[in-house]
């Protein structure tokens, strides 16, 4: 895990290397433990490394990483998984290794299946490789975007970066506003990540599932990856559903412990991360594998003493049952304002809520020095945990707008649309132009997927928000937040076998009584506490905004709003957004909805007073 760059100067002129270094020192945080740059020959082109090392962390893993024969050099950010697999594949083709990296296998890998390689891998990626020879230059992502990519292209230079204020501050880019994107930002949180372009006019997002070549000066983009198209026939009984889901899952996480350096976990007391850690301790029990991390028995816990979204218990409950003693951070109305401006720097986009919950616990692992944590992320958009206890018929609403959306480019105007009534109707709407001038969609990734025809309401919802909207922005957030303190996060939930397994599978595997995530609750059974297995309370991992923005932010947000941000006031209906804040502050009634849908304009204000 780490943080790449790269510039090239496509008419042939000599990169400076104070530039190639300026780039890479903006991303110093996500790797602490080393820096590299290289230059070809004829040093139109540099990459930049930032390196967290993990697997081989001594010398044989540093990068820029060369071949074996000179001709192909690599920066890349991520981890390969099942690189022991392909590394014993590659050595009976004749490759010979000299370090024990993955890095070094992906090189072999390029050297043996060139763009194929990329179906072959299990894991999360960002990388560059470029040939010496013709002068090519590739790029990917891994399926489902879980490592960032951004770049720039003008007709001087490609330019790219792990993340995008890195190429805002680099002053080799235009760094102005796309004010659409704004717009857009503020009225869909959700509605951004998905798509290639960012809050920045000139920076571009590679999508998930995308790859890019530069050849002889043009660029090409296209996706390499369609999850629909992947989909495995599944097994004809439920109990039969149910032992591959387990087997599947349990290899996920064993394929996730291996490191050459500690690892542990962000325990919640929910399902998805309770799963993870006892998942962990049946791998333990069942044996370890080569290059199986045996430190890994540490579990950090953020509780919220006092705050409706506190699971200490239920954390407390999970962690016995994997024989861990883990860590508590408690966070309480005095972290507010902890670090507050850094914690909305690090996070590098506009979300719905502060995240100062995962920024403080990720610090913690880097305090205790454990740099890998297995996390249960992408589950609920996986099996359909947004269903809140008593909110039955809401869900079944979002699911039927969801259905409809998936059938054409119209259908998901009118639900945008609708959207923004209801936003404007519970009055957290401030964009100026009122509904006359509601911002478009911008076009996401998987969007225009031909999904099976059987798909119900369900199915065709989480597809959407697992590829083109709620987890992209929640692999975004915490890929800034940890890689802000040089922690590395791995998702077992995320293992493309297990998504592709659970995608195909009926919807009645993944709600079922009430439950979500049926499939995995019954996969678990005896393989964790029954009390959170059987759980029907959703807790989202957040900071407490409420609690926050009834007290100890009140002041903070007065401040801001009356600081002058010409272009905010460009976008947004000032007197009225303070209004409504003022209200619901005096009353101390802040509640959840309201937190989510006025703090994005908050955030967008203090960041446009820092870039516009």
């Amino acid at each position: 895990m780490c943080g790449i760059a790269g510039i090239v100067n496509l008419r042939g002129t000599a990169v400076p290397p104070e530039d190639i270094s300026r780039l890479t020192h903006l991303i110093a945080h996500r790797g602490p433990f080393g820096e590299g740059t290289w230059f070809s020959v004829d040093r139109s082109l540099a990459f930049g490394h930032r390196r967290l090392g993990i697997i081989d962390p001594g010398e044989g893993g540093r990068q820029p990483m060369l071949s074996a024969d000179g001709r192909h050099v690599i920066v890349f950010n991520g981890e390969i998984y099942n690189f022991l697999e392909l590394r014993r594949e590659l050595e009976k083709r004749g490759a010979i290794f000299r370090t024990q990296s993955d890095t070094e296998v992906i090189l072999a890998a390029w050297q043996a299946w060139s763009e194929d390689m990329l179906q072959r891998f299990n894991g999360m990626w960002a990388l560059a490789i470029f040939d010496t020879v013709s002068g090519e230059l590739f790029l990917a992502r891994d399926r489902f975007g879980i490592k960032p990519l951004l770049y720039a292209l003008s007709s001087e230079r490609l330019v790219f970066a792990s993340e995008q204020r890195a190429l805002a501050r680099s002053g080799l880019i235009d760094a102005s506003i796309d004010t659409d994107v704004a717009r857009r930002l503020l009225l869909d949180a959700f509605g951004i990540e998905g798509s290639e372009r960012t809050l920045f006019r000139d920076v571009r997002r590679l999508q998930g599932g995308h790859c890019m070549w530069l050849r002889q000066g043009k660029v090409e983009v296209r996706r390499w990856w369609r999850t629909v198209d992947h989909l495995p026939n599944i097994p004809p009984t439920e109990a039969e559903r149910v032992d591959r889901f387990r087997e599947l899952f349990q290899d996920a996480v064993a394929l996730r412990m291996r490191s050459d350096v500690p690892i542990g976990t962000c325990l919640s007391g929910g399902f998805d991360s309770s799963a993870v850690i006892c998942a962990m301790a049946a791998h333990e029990r069942a044996g370890m594998g080569p290059r199986d991390s045996t430190a890994w028995r540490h579990a950090f816990v953020a509780t919220f003493p006092g705050a409706a979204n506190d699971e200490r218990p239920m954390a407390e409950v999970a962690a016995a049952w994997a024989s861990v003693a883990p860590t508590f951070l408690e966070i309480g109305l005095g972290d507010a304002l902890t670090d507050i401006d850094q914690i909305l720097d690090d996070n590098d986009d506009v979300y719905i809520g502060l995240p100062s919950a995962a920024w403080l616990i990720y610090r913690e692992l880097r305090r205790h020095d454990v740099t890998v944590s297995l996390d249960g992320h992408g589950a609920d958009e996986l099996m359909g945990a947004y269903l809140q206890d008593g909110q039955a018929g809401a869900f079944r609403i979002r699911n039927a707008a969801a259905d409809l959306a998936s059938r054409s480019a119209l259908a998901r105007r009118g639900v945008d649309l609708a959207r923004a009534l209801t936003v404007r109707a519970r009055g957290h709407y401030f964009l100026r132009g009122g509904l006359m001038n509601v911002p478009d969609e911008l076009p996401l990734v998987a969007e225009g997927d031909e999904l099976p025809r059987e798909w119900g309401a369900l199915n065709r919802r989480l597809y959407r928000m697992f590829h083109s909207t709620v987890l992209p922005t929640i692999l975004r957030n915490y890929d800034r937040l940890s890689m802000a303190h040089g922690i590395e996060v791995r998702m077992p939930f995320m293992d493309w076998r297990l998504v592709t397994y659970t995608m195909a599978l009926p919807e009645s595997s993944k709600l079922s009584d009430g439950h979500t995530k049926a499939v995995a609750r019954r996969a678990m059974a005896n393989l964790m506490p029954e009390s959170i297995r059987t759980e029907r309370r959703k807790v989202g991992f957040n900071s407490p905004m409420p609690e926050w923005l009834n007290g100890p932010l009140a002041g903070w947000i007065t401040a801001l709003l009356e600081s002058k941000v010409p272009a905010f006031a460009e976008l947004v209906d000032e007197a009225s957004l303070s209004a409504t804040v003022g209200r619901l502050t005096a009353a101390k009634a802040w509640d959840w909805e309201a937190a989510g849908r006025i703090w994005p304009y908050l955030n967008m204000k203090w960041t446009l007073a820092r870039y516009a």
